[in-house]
Formats: structure tokens, C-alpha cells, sequence
């Protein structure tokens, strides 16, 4: 199948037949050398346009014909061709409109048309730029979708989680319960067997033997406490707490003297820190989360400093209205900071939604843990839930039994009155490790079964455990589970310990 003649190509034919012929009606190009370049890669083309030199249609066609095998490209000046010559458009599409010519012309290519070749050119410059927009837009859309991931000081991602915490807002507000009533006959039924419990006007001098709860002054050491003693028992925890004490040492001297000397602890590996509180139980994870603690704790101990001098010699001449007592506490920061005893006491100063929001921050610290500490060292109304909590007022139909721990932190949090959460928690915990119906693992084959319970008659016993197990778990399973591992002390220490048989989702290892 033959191609047509293009405009261009056939422009270009004429201006070599007139130049051969020294047409006067045909504008010589001045590059001649190009020109005769042409001829010479072209010696077809040549000839047929000088065999025919009256017939310049059928001469250059031919001429074309011959010439289209070639992939020479010539670059040469544009022929101003007369008006006259082609000015027909094929297939009786019209007259050609006159052309407007530059001094030069691009490069032609002999082996396709002009057009083609803008054809082709175009179509690889829109393709370019398609795929450019397309990665543009890719691009800009995923920025918008998937934002920066921000970091901890430690190069740690901060935990997505909130926990579903609402504050002031129960999860089931068609629950009424506990009523106020409610809670003051539990209350009073539970003093008359395990004495009536009061909160300590003042928090007694830490110990460096025991962990507990949390109910030492300073709020690092409470926390670090509570984390310790979470998913194990007393002793356990005290055992991992003295290895720390043992292994980094306490301040000799100086601002929290006597403390445990956390910033040895910080600057330690993980495996000593895991060395130091192996005999604790879970000491992989624990170890791992009182690390990311420290440095966190760390950095921000020194970013708060920064921002407290640069605060103070901006309103250097506002320091008299500043509040004593305020002005001790910032002080306070920064001679700790300048000393790298790591510190978290401004917590203090903060509401206990605020200090719930920053404890919960850090790594295997959860709300069961967070709740303690605001209870037991901010000295501020929380209802910390337990196993042993979450056991009871299940039971006890202050939570539905779709409720998990978080939610029953939730709900019992806004229903239980403020001044009975502190002796409320205390004396569940009690009555839900001694209780010989209310312990975790008992039945009516255990012994003590007939003694009777203080509350029996307030409770619907459906022995499930975190939504789940056997109605009634008997003191047979309860040895069978020993045997699996988990050791049924018979001893006083017996009574002190968490059932490790009733693990619980608050457990402060599996908070991230």
C-alpha cells in the first residue's frame, strides 16, 4: 500500500527540482552544502525530479516513493515556495491556507512524514506528563491519607490507643447501678470483716523492699512500682524491685536522696535491667517497657527545663506575681532536670483527666496502673479495676456482662461516689483474695466453702472470667491449672498474691 505525499515533503521536492533548474519563481536556500548532501544519500530522488522537470507533481511523488526507505535526517532552511505551486489540499479538501515561515526549519525525517513525526512526539510528551500528574496525584492523595507518623523523644511511635476512656461518660448510661446506696451497704458489709479503711492523710516513706501499689510520694517511683507488680504476686514484685535497688543503687546525696537511682537504671542496657528484675516474672517485656520509661522520661524532663528558663527570662519582670508555691514547683523541675534525677511529680499540678492522659502515654502503662498511681500518690479519687474488682461487681451487677475492664473502669469511675472509691478498692481486693467463695479459682468443694460470705446475698456467682471458663471452677481444676504451672500456695503469702490463673487484660505488659 503506497503512502501519500505530505505538504512538507513535497515543499521540499520542489525547492530542489527549481533550484536544479534555476527556477526564478523558487527561492534558492542559502545552505547548499546540506543540500548537496541530500543529493548524495538520495541519488533517486535526484534523478527522477530532473528526468521530469515540466511534470513537478508526478516527478516528486515518484521521488518521495524512492526516498521514503531512508532514515537520513536533514536539517536545512525553509524554501518559500510560490503561491502558485500545491496550493490544492487532497481529496478536494480546499485550498492550502498560506503558510507563515521562521528563518529555519526543525529536522525533517526522510523514513515519516512531518506529521507522523509531531504525531508521535506529541503522544510521548502528553504520555510523560500523564504519568508525571498521575504520580503527583498518588502522591499528594497518600500524604493526605497516611499523615507523618510522629515519635516519641526516643524515636518511638506513641500508642494509637486511648484505652476508649470517656471521662465524666459511662459506656452504659442505661445502667444505674451501683446506686449511692448500693455502694454504702457494700462498703459497710465488707469494714465489718476486713476493718474500716480510711486514706493516709500524708504518703508514708517508700520502702525498698516492697512495690505495692504505688502509695509513695514520688509519682516515677509509683508508677514504676505498680508496673513491677502487675500479672504477678507480692513477693515477686518485691523481688524484681530490690534486684533494681541491688544492682543500680539509691541517690546518696542531693535532690529525691534515698530514691532509687533511676538515671543509672535509664543509662543501663536492657539486659541488665532485665538481669536486675528476672526474678519478678515477665521480665522480657517489663524490662523492655521500664527502659522506653526512663528515656521518655528523660527527654521530657529536659524539655520541660528548656521551656521553664526560657519562660522565666521572658517574664523576668512578671516573677513576683507568679504564686509561691508555683514558683518552688518550677524551680523544683529545673534543679531536677540539671541533675538528671528523672522526675514526673509536675503531675501533680495537673487534673486527673490530664494526668490519666499523660500516664497512659508511656509503654505497659495502662488505666488499671495509671488509676493507682492517681489514687494512691496523687491522692485523688480514681476507681482503679482490678481481677479481682471486675470479678465482684460483675457479680455484684454493677457492670453488664458485655463489659471488659476498660469500659467497667469506665462506667464504675462515674458511678461510684468519690468518697468510697478509695476504701471500695481496697476492701474488693481484700474480700476477693481471701473470701473462700470469692476467691478466683473455688467451688463448693473448697475448703472454707461453708463459712459463708459477707455479701452471698447480694451476688449471682456465673463464674465466668473475662467472658469466658467454666461455670464453677472446682478445687480439682484449681490443682489441675497448679500443675500446669501456675503454683497454689497454701501458706499466709497465699493470701497476698494475685491468682495468676485469672490473667486480666489490664495486665500492663500487653498494654501496647
Amino acid at each position: 500500500m503506497e503512502r501519500r505525499i505530505t505538504r512538507s515533503a513535497a515543499r521540499a521536492a520542489a525547492a530542489l527540482i527549481a533550484k536544479e533548474e534555476n527556477s526564478p519563481s523558487v527561492t534558492q536556500a542559502p545552505n547548499t552544502t546540506k543540500a548537496n548532501k541530500r543529493r548524495r544519500l538520495n541519488p533517486t530522488s535526484n534523478s527522477n525530479a530532473s528526468n521530469a522537470p515540466n511534470t513537478p507533481k508526478t516527478n516528486t511523488i515518484t521521488g518521495l516513493k524512492s526516498s521514503s526507505n531512508s532514515n537520513t535526517a536533514i536539517k536545512r532552511e525553509k524554501p518559500v515556495l510560490p503561491p502558485a505551486l500545491f496550493d490544492e489540499l487532497p481529496h478536494n479538501l480546499g485550498s492550502v491556507p498560506a503558510p507563515i515561515y521562521t528563518a529555519t526549519e526543525p529536522t525533517v525525517s526522510i523514513a515519516r512524514s512531518d506529521k507522523e513525526n509531531q504525531t508521535v512526539k506529541g503522544n510521548q510528551v502528553i504520555n510523560l506528563a500523564t504519568k508525571l500528574q498521575d504520580t503527583v496525584d498518588k502522591a499528594t492523595t497518600k500524604l493526605k491519607k497516611e499523615p507523618k507518623i510522629q515519635t516519641t523523644p526516643t524515636g518511638r511511635k506513641p500508642k494509637k490507643s486511648t484505652y476508649g476512656l470517656t471521662p465524666g461518660i459511662s459506656p452504659f448510661p442505661e445502667l444505674v447501678r451501683p446506686t449511692t446506696e448500693e455502694c454504702e451497704n457494700v462498703n459497710q458489709l465488707l469494714s465489718s470483716i476486713h476493718g474500716v479503711v480510711t486514706a493516709p492523710a500524708t504518703i508514708p516513706e517508700p520502702s525498698l523492699t516492697v512495690t505495692g501499689c504505688g502509695e509513695v510520694p514520688s509519682v516515677l517511683d509509683a508508677l514504676i512500682r505498680t508496673l513491677l507488680s502487675g500479672a504477678t504476686t507480692g513477693n515477686n514484685a518485691a523481688k524484681a524491685f530490690g534486684g533494681l535497688v541491688q544492682r543500680f543503687g539509691v541517690l546518696s546525696e542531693g535532690i529525691g536522696k534515698g530514691s532509687v537511682n533511676w538515671d543509672a537504671v535509664r543509662q543501663a542496657t536492657v539486659k541488665d535491667v532485665f538481669e536486675a528484675i528476672k526474678s519478678g516474672g515477665l521480665a522480657d517485656i517489663k524490662s523492655k517497657n521500664l527502659k522506653a520509661i526512663l528515656d521518655i522520661v528523660h527527654e521530657d524532663n529536659q524539655a520541660r527545663r528548656a521551656t521553664l528558663l526560657d519562660s522565666e527570662s521572658k517574664n523576668n519582670s512578671m516573677s513576683k506575681l507568679v504564686p509561691e508555691k508555683a514558683e518552688k514547683d518550677k524551680q523544683y523541675e529545673i534543679a531536677c532536670a540539671e541533675q538528671n534525677f528523672l522526675s514526673l511529680n509536675h503531675l501533680h499540678n495537673l487534673s486527673t483527666e490530664e494526668a490519666m492522659t499523660e500516664l497512659i502515654k508511656y509503654p505497659g502503662i495502662g488505666p488499671k496502673t495509671a488509676a493507682c498511681v492517681i489514687l494512691f500518690c496523687l491522692q485523688r479519687p480514681c476507681f482503679a479495676v482490678d481481677t479481682h474488682i471486675f470479678r465482684l461487681c460483675r457479680w455484684l451487677g454493677w457492670i453488664p456482662a458485655r463489659a471488659n475492664e476498660v469500659t467497667a473502669f469506665s462506667h464504675l469511675e462515674v458511678r461510684i461516689p468519690d468518697h468510697l472509691k478509695y476504701s471500695l478498692h481496697q476492701l474488693f481486693i481484700r474480700h476477693g483474695k481471701t473470701c473462700p467463695r470469692c476467691r478466683a479459682a473455688t467451688g463448693e468443694s473448697s475448703a472454707g466453702w461453708e463459712d459463708g460470705c459477707i455479701i452471698d446475698h447480694l451476688l449471682t456467682r456465673d463464674g465466668k472470667r473475662k467472658g469466658n471458663g467454666p461455670t464453677v471452677v472446682s478445687k480439682k481444676k484449681a490443682a489441675a491449672n497448679s500443675a500446669a504451672g501456675k503454683r497454689k500456695r497454701t501458706n499466709k503469702d497465699s493470701e497476698e498474691e494475685t491468682d495468676e490463673s485469672e490473667s486480666s487484660i489490664f495486665d500492663e505488659t500487653s498494654d501496647e
